[in-house]
């Protein structure tokens, strides 16, 4: 009886994921102090075109629907990370299909970018969006000239904090339908990363950081992090390195990609990582 309901478990777990219309990551959004200094780093180093700037918001357009954006207004906190949105085909079905699982979801808001939004938090207290392209929005105006310069055109993953693994997965697994796909650490013990792909075609995922101590600022730069897809990490270094990053340092992580790490003026990470792993 017990192995049925673990089976049954499994295959409604099964099901749910594969109604959700999440299609994958549309936009991480990080603070910081100086926006001019960064727009710097995600134009010069990265080579993003501006897509809109918007009441202290700019939005850098790595693909036809996802960006990378900054807000001004950093203090002295240590927490840079604002927001991760995640692109949904419909809105409706996704706050039925939300508060259906248990997690309690708002009236979808129009945002000031003008497409339309569900709010919710993750049980590290990090702000989740499921937001849904409106005609005529700021996501979808004409992309904009110069796109030849981008670093990457696929923002792969996305990384956020978490204090309880078990929590974060009874969420992100169990609730929204995330499958995970890998695990690992600097060393084989203890596991610090869980990567917890979204539900939709694109393969975007959520990496889980982590910690049993409060992070420092530092390691919470490194912890909340946007991950790029480049199809060779030494042409990519060799690029970066010519926009005046004078220390890329390319390597092969526990997931066996080639890999390298670049930092915007506040210490927020921009991992460059290849798609598939070395032999």
């Amino acid at each position: 009886m017990r192995r049925l309901l673990l089976l049954c478990a499994a295959i409604s777990t099964i099901v749910a994921a594969a109604d959700l219309p999440i299609t994958g990551l549309a936009y991480v959004r990080y603070k910081v102090s100086d926006l001019e200094k960064a727009k710097a780093f995600y134009t010069g180093v990265l080579g993003y075109e501006q897509a809109f700037e918007q009441n202290g918001v700019v939005a850098f357009q790595i693909n036809d629907s996802q960006f990378v954006e900054i807000a001004a207004g950093l203090g002295d906190e240590d927490e840079r990370l604002d927001h991760v949105a995640f692109e949904v085909s419909d809105l409706y079905t996704m706050r039925v299909e939300l508060n259906r699982r248990g997690v309690p979801a708002p009236i979808p808001q129009t945002t000031p970018a003008g497409d339309r939004a569900i709010a919710v938090n993750d049980p590290d207290g990090h702000r989740i969006l499921f937001v849904q392209y409106m005609p005529g929005s700021m996501h979808r105006k004409p992309p904009a000239a110069g796109g030849g310069r981008r670093i990457s055109s696929h923002l792969m993953h996305t990384g956020v904090s978490v204090e309880i693994e078990a929590r974060s997965m009874a969420f992100y697994r169990d609730k929204l339908g995330f499958q995970e796909i890998w695990r690992g650490g600097p060393e084989k013990q203890p596991i610090r990363w869980i990567n917890l792909k979204a539900p939709g075609g694109r393969g975007d995922y959520i990496e889980l950081m982590l910690h049993d101590t409060p992070p420092t600022r530092q390691q919470l730069g490194s912890m909340h992090h946007i991950c790029l897809e480049v199809p060779a990490i030494q042409a990519a270094r060799k690029e970066v390195m010519a926009r005046g990053v004078k220390d890329a340092q390319a390597r092969i992580g526990r997931n066996r990609r080639r890999q390298l790490n670049l930092f915007d003026p506040d210490g927020t990470r921009t991992e460059l990582m290849e798609p598939k792993a070395v032999d």
